[in-house]
């Protein structure tokens, strides 16, 4: 699915929005970020969908087949919001070859472990628990990967803070109220590399925004949720990278989340000195985000069911 920006900062920048993820509603939240972008800010965006090949429909438990990765050669920015693929080489390639390249990535919710690819395969490495190349993608390219639930997964959800020294960082211009009902994922601390985190994720007590953070060790330290990263694959260019802990359908309800990944569209893509506090983050035409959890994908969906009306 295609989206052509027209006036707005980010005009003639393209960016490609990768869904894939059997549990967190990736093909829901990509194409609003997709519209938001184009809508509000001028992006032109690409947004893919795991596609079963039997039906032509969007399948995200189908874990082998995104079609459309060669959009990814003209593409200005990656958002990657996959789980656990184990994409044929063909496909593979597209995304082996932008990341060499060092061109920019945002990296949502899972895709700190967005391939499960078995050993022997040509990019086995860049499976989530790699020993050869130790964490793959999520560790050596976002800066972690998959390690657990932090927060209580389904009963703890998460508001973000603006960790300490960050304030003055362009992403979190804005970013005054980050809430959503997924948990804090936990990350080894320090970050992997050159990581610098922007924003802490307390743990709070429900599932409400007003819910208090819990006390004791879960908030003590706080995990980072959000963060950025320069990373370097094999020699080739160096690249950087924004990664969020967030990014679930519903965690897009909230503006600041929004406002997050539209600042690191900005600052990723150059134009850093066009985010503007108050930017229009607003939803793009009605958004009834399905609740995360597996097999609760909607089916029957096809890539034109997200066209703009």
């Amino acid at each position: 699915m295609i989206f052509k920006g027209d006036d707005g900062p980010g005009r003639g920048k393209h960016v490609v929005l990768i869904s894939g993820d059997e549990e967190y509603r990736s093909e829901e939240a990509l194409p609003q970020l997709g519209k938001i972008l184009f809508v509000r800010h001028g992006f032109d965006c690409t947004v893919l969908f795991a596609i079963d090949p039997d039906t032509g429909e969007i399948n995200p438990s189908h874990v082998g087949n995104i079609p459309g990765l060669e959009a990814l050669v003209s593409a200005d920015l990656m958002v990657i919001a996959t789980r656990f693929r184990d994409l044929p080489d063909e496909q593979m390639k597209h995304i082996v070859d932008f990341v060499a390249a060092g061109k920019p990535i945002i990296g949502m919710r899972t895709a700190t472990h967005a391939f499960r690819i078995p050993e022997g395969k040509t990019y086995s490495r860049w499976s989530f628990n790699s020993k050869d190349w130790p964490g793959g993608f999520g560790r050596q390219i976002l800066g972690e990967t998959w390690v657990a639930h932090h927060g209580d997964h389904g009963k703890q959800s998460t508001r973000g803070l603006v960790a300490p020294g960050a304030a003055g960082h362009p992403i979190v211009s804005g970013c005054d109220d980050i809430w959503g009902p997924t948990d804090v994922y936990t990350v080894n601390l320090p970050l992997s590399g050159d990581g610098e985190a922007l924003v802490l994720g307390a743990v709070l007590e429900g599932m409400k925004p007003a819910d208090k953070p819990v006390a004791g060790a879960k908030n003590s330290p706080m995990m980072p949720i959000a963060w950025t990263r320069t990373y370097q694959l094999d020699g080739g260019r160096r690249g950087n990278a924004f990664t969020t802990t967030l990014g679930a359908a519903t965690d897009l309800q909230s503006q600041g989340v929004r406002r997050l990944l539209v600042n690191a569209a900005y600052w990723l893509t150059g134009l850093a000195d066009k985010i503007a506090p108050d930017s229009d983050v607003n939803l793009v035409g009605p958004y009834n985000p399905t609740y995360f959890g597996f097999n609760g994908f909607k089916k029957g969906l096809r890539p034109a069911d997200f066209a703009m009306e």
